[in-house]
């Protein structure tokens, strides 16, 4: 990934919550959005069927927000919320995040 960096959250239930922000130029808006598309294509490819609030025992669920700041920037971010076996999942597919 050259835009999108995670952020690793867990709460008090034991679910974990990713979630990565990227602001650009339009320019690179377009790169930024194959990253997110890759990420969830991923996840949907993974975990077909267990889509939906991981509070209510399913394994992953997502919220993309997309908007333009002054000066033309493009603010994205991508929230995902997952189970411990998507959670895991995901760090061989995309690495664990740094901090």
């Amino acid at each position: 990934m050259d835009y999108l960096s995670f952020d690793l959250s867990e709460d008090t239930e034991g679910v974990t919550t990713l979630e990565a922000l990227a602001s650009t130029s339009k320019e690179q808006h377009a790169a930024v959005m194959a990253e997110v598309q890759q990420v969830l294509d991923w996840a949907w490819r993974s975990f077909p069927h267990t889509h939906g609030p991981v509070d209510e025992g399913m394994d992953w669920d997502h919220d993309l927000q997309l908007s333009v700041e002054p000066g033309g920037w493009h603010a994205v971010t991508l929230t995902l919320t997952g189970s411990p076996r998507f959670v895991e999942e995901f760090f061989d597919a995309f690495g664990r995040p740094e901090g």
